[in-house]
């Protein structure tokens, strides 16, 4: 599903137009991406969680060379699901 289906899904079940689907999913996304950038958690119960870590620098190896090389630290984004939402998805691999 992409961002034009799952606005036309929201929109259906919420009654809603496209354009107030939209701009609802385009707040909860920014909303998001704020949070998660100030360091700080966006837990939805049933759904997951979105959160922020570092990972430290280290060292790598180019495949195609096999150079040595210094991959820096950096931040990323993490999405952990939650146990409704796990076993939903498990359930519906039976």
């Amino acid at each position: 599903m992409n961002k034009e289906q799952l606005i036309s899904k929201l929109a259906a079940d919420a009654k809603i137009t496209k354009a107030q689907a939209k701009a609802a999913l385009d707040s909860f996304v920014d909303g998001v991406k704020k949070t998660v950038k100030k360091g700080e958690k966006v837990a939805l119960v049933g759904f997951g969680t979105f959160s922020a870590s570092k990972r430290k620098a280290r060292t790598g190896r180019n495949p195609q060379t096999g150079e040595t090389i210094k991959i820096a630290a950096k931040k990323v984004v993490k999405f952990k699901a939650g146990k409704e939402f796990a076993d939903y998805v498990n359930a519906a691999k039976k």
